[in-house]
């Protein structure tokens, strides 16, 4: 979602394609009709001067499920400045979100801390999660912004040459 992926699906009328976004409709619902089939996920080649990353939050290694997640795509112009991004969360709604308001946030701006925070706080609006065992709402609202602040400081750090923080190879 955050790479601006799209999916081939066909079925009975022929192939279509549809953006990911677009996809899943509620907790166990998606876009496709009777009789299709998804054929295939498109990812766009990353531009020069961009990068993406995704940061979960689990509770244990041995948990699959994420209590939170946010994925980004980050490109810069060649001022430096943010030309283009995208802030997707996962499991802090009902489907996963694509959130317009924090790409607002960043358009335009130096990437760092002040941009980043700004986005952060606009993930954090756009979470609708629910209390369940992995976790509070409160707290998933709140990772909703600590995982977009990270993910996007480890985009930064992918463009610049880095290694994101964290990482082990």
């Amino acid at each position: 979602m955050a790479l601006g992926a799209t999916l081939r699906i066909a079925g009975p009328a022929g192939e279509r394609e549809l953006p990911v976004a677009d996809f899943f409709l509620g907790p166990g619902r998606n876009a496709l009709q009777p009789g299709e089939v998804l054929v295939s996920v498109r990812v766009p080649a990353l531009p020069p001067r961009a990068a993406a990353f995704y940061h979960r939050f689990i509770p244990r290694n041995e948990m699959d499920i994420a209590v939170a997640s946010a994925g980004v795509f980050l490109a810069l112009d060649a001022a430096g400045r943010i030309a283009d991004a995208r802030v997707a969360l996962g499991a802090v709604a009902p489907t996963p979100i694509l959130v317009p308001a924090a790409r607002e946030a960043l358009v335009g701006r130096e990437p760092g801390a002040e941009a980043f925070e700004a986005a952060g706080e606009a993930a954090r609006a756009a979470a609708r999660p629910i209390d369940d065992m992995r976790g509070s709402a409160a707290q998933r609202r709140h990772l909703s912004r600590v995982l977009t602040v990270r993910a996007l400081e480890n985009a930064l750090r992918r463009i610049r040459g880095g290694q994101p923080a964290g990482a082990t190879h």
